[in-house]
């Protein structure tokens, strides 16, 4: 019997490894920036065609190669930086398995320039598919320059797996962003299809965010910082009332790589309890420095997820870190009572010295004595005792009860009134007696609505009804481009980060057709002069938040409809919430809009709307 187990062909092999390293051309610009980073340069661009299905090219000012490692590079576990097992729990770099050229040049045309400081001429080599088509000298800067063109040209099924332009250049974006963040000493440049997206210099961690995230991220960052022994922290999170729908400003980098801890982020969002509102998460940009052996990076293909030997520990150092910093600056509230500005010292009391107040009393006043007789005394005893205490000469006393009979006749005379006036009260105008027996609908725990039918009864949920009504109305102005504006009395200026931007750009022309008026768009603000009828002023930034949450959440490709994603965005943040009191009109106004609906049966995001129960289901439940 023939044996059945044989080795693999080496391009079948790379090939396997490329489906694990390279899920789309992002993971391509991830490699080679770390691998321009691990060459010791500083000074990177990034030239993008076509969202990295065309090109994708990474020039950097590093220390380059020989003409040996420039052959040997492409090689399976080929890799300068480690020689040993223990090395592995020493790792300063940010590449170490030796896979990542290999696996890209299985899958795509790849061709490397590289020269050392020393050589006078470089090397130039080509390849396609894992084959070497030429190795030859050529004259080339410092440094290297790899470039990666028509990815997955081997392999067309994984290709078609590929999303939109839009989709593929924000992960793109996405991947820049975490590996310039976490080396703000490094100049980088950032092209696509030949226009300049990013320019940005060497400088320091704080602006190296402001640079990425827009101007107006400096006002809304905190600064935190802690050195221990187990973990030193630095770096920078925002405040409360800056927080976002969506996670695309949550940055943890660990000894400079960029990771996802779901348990240390915990530990930001315990540090912010009681500040964030719901569905709201905090922005933080945070680099953790840690001893290289008690972490484990080699648990991951992508290595954007690490094991640390002591977990609990980072959790409570990294928590505390967090609420001092928040504390410190004023930013989480504290047990204070606000002081009355009528208690301070004026300023011209300052240097005076305190005065023991005086009290005066007349013992000689007598409220029942007679005026006559008695005015007199008063008057003449205050003047020889105290000159500057008047006394006020009183009436008798029993004038004070003088008309109380009167009084109380017109009291009675007035209840005759107020008895008239609650009857008047009582009457409405709309007096029919019907009005209570006709009432079909009602609300239950402030979140359904319950209606009877012929055979039963149906209990709706209000919030998933008006979702259906809304984003079916919003549809149809978008389809058909009709739809009505309110003009603001003062312009709405909201700011966004540019990719934030980049995206209501995007969708700008559906979101007018459904009543925006957008009068200026630039990088980082926007202007907005008009909103859909209806719509809150208040609610403006919110419905914008949800759509960026929405688009960068649902990832659409290139069949998806903007018009649709936008409805449904719109509808979720407009629709009325549930615990929202309803009065018998409103109730029944959504009952009826929903059954008007093509497909009143199901909300936007394909959850049922409303339920019935029969009478012999409700029979059974008295059985």
């Amino acid at each position: 019997m023939t044996d059945i187990i044989q080795l693999l062909p080496d391009h079948v092999a790379n090939q396997i490894a490329a489906g694990e390293v390279v899920q789309r051309p992002a993971s391509v610009v991830k490699e080679l920036l770390e691998n321009a980073i691990d060459a010791g340069a500083d000074d990177i661009k990034l030239i993008i065609k076509d969202a990295g299905k065309t090109l994708v090219q990474v020039i950097d000012n590093g220390k380059g190669m020989s003409v040996t490692d420039a052959r040997l590079s492409f090689e399976r576990h080929a890799t300068s930086k480690i020689k040993s097992a223990e090395d592995l729990f020493q790792l300063n770099t940010k590449g170490f398995r030796g896979e990542a050229l290999a696996s890209i040049a299985a899958i795509a045309h790849v061709e490397l320039k590289t020269k050392r400081p020393d050589d006078e001429l470089g090397t130039v080599i080509e390849i396609e598919g894992s084959t070497v088509k030429s190795q030859e000298v050529t004259v080339t800067p410092t440094g290297t320059s790899v470039a990666v063109k028509n990815l997955f040209f081997n392999i067309p099924a994984r290709r078609n797996f590929l999303k939109s332009d839009t989709v593929e250049l924000r992960h793109i974006t996405d991947e820049f962003h975490r590996v310039a963040l976490a080396h703000p000493s490094i100049a980088f440049a950032f092209y696509h299809n030949g226009s300049e997206l990013f320019n940005i210099p060497s400088e320091n961690y704080r602006q190296r965010v402001v640079h990425i995230f827009g101007n107006k991220t400096n006002e809304r960052l905190v600064p935190v910082e802690e050195d221990t022994e187990v973990l030193k922290i630095s770096g920078f999170v925002g405040k409360p009332e800056y927080s976002k729908k969506t996670r695309s400003e949550q940055f943890f980098f660990v000894n400079q790589r960029f990771i996802k801890s779901p348990y240390l982020n915990h530990a930001i969002s315990a540090a912010f309890e009681g500040l964030l509102k719901d569905g709201y998460h905090a922005s933080y940009f945070l680099n953790l420095t840690v001893d290289p052996k008690t972490i484990d990076i080699n648990i991951h293909p992508t290595k954007t997820e690490i094991k640390f030997d002591d977990e609990h520990t980072l959790y409570a150092i990294l928590r505390s870190a967090v609420k001092h910093s928040l504390g410190q600056f004023n930013i989480a509230p504290v047990l204070d009572f606000e002081q009355q500005s009528s208690f301070d010292t004026p300023y011209s009391y300052k240097d005076k010295a305190g005065k023991a107040p005086t009290i005066e009393v007349d013992r000689s006043f007598n409220p029942f004595a007679d005026e006559g007789s008695s005015s007199g005394n008063t008057s003449s005893k205050s003047t020889s005792t105290r000159t500057s205490f008047k006394s006020v000469p009183t009436a008798n006393w029993e004038s004070l009860y003088v008309g109380l009979e009167s009084k109380g006749n017109r009291r009675q005379e007035d209840d005759v009134e107020v008895s008239f006036e609650k009857e008047v009260k009582t009457e409405t105008i709309f007096s029919d007696a019907s009005v209570e027996t006709s009432k079909t609908t009602f609300q239950l725990q402030q979140k359904y609505i319950v209606s009877t039918l012929k055979s039963g009864m149906l209990i709706i949920d209000q919030n998933r009804a008006h979702q259906r009504v809304l984003y079916e109305s919003f549809l149809k102005h978008i389809t058909i481009k009709e739809a009505t504006s309110q003009q603001l009395l003062f312009p709405l200026q909201l700011s966004f980060t540019p990719n934030e931007v980049n995206i209501i750009s995007e969708l700008q022309e559906d979101l007018e057709h459904t009543g925006f008026v957008f009068s200026d768009v630039k990088e980082e603000t926007i202007t907005i002069t008009g909103v859909p009828v209806g719509v809150p002023e208040s609610e403006v930034s919110i419905i914008l938040e949800q759509l960026i949450s929405d688009v960068e959440n649902d990832v659409p490709d290139a069949s998806f409809s903007a018009a649709d994603l936008l409805a449904k965005s719109m509808a979720k943040s407009l629709a009325i919430k549930n615990g929202q009191t309803l009065n018998n009109t409103e109730q029944e106004h959504l009952v009826n809009s929903l059954f008007a609906c093509k497909e009143p049966n199901i909300s936007p995001t394909n959850r049922p709307t409303f339920i019935t129960m029969s009478t012999d289901d409700i029979e059974k439940k008295f059985m």
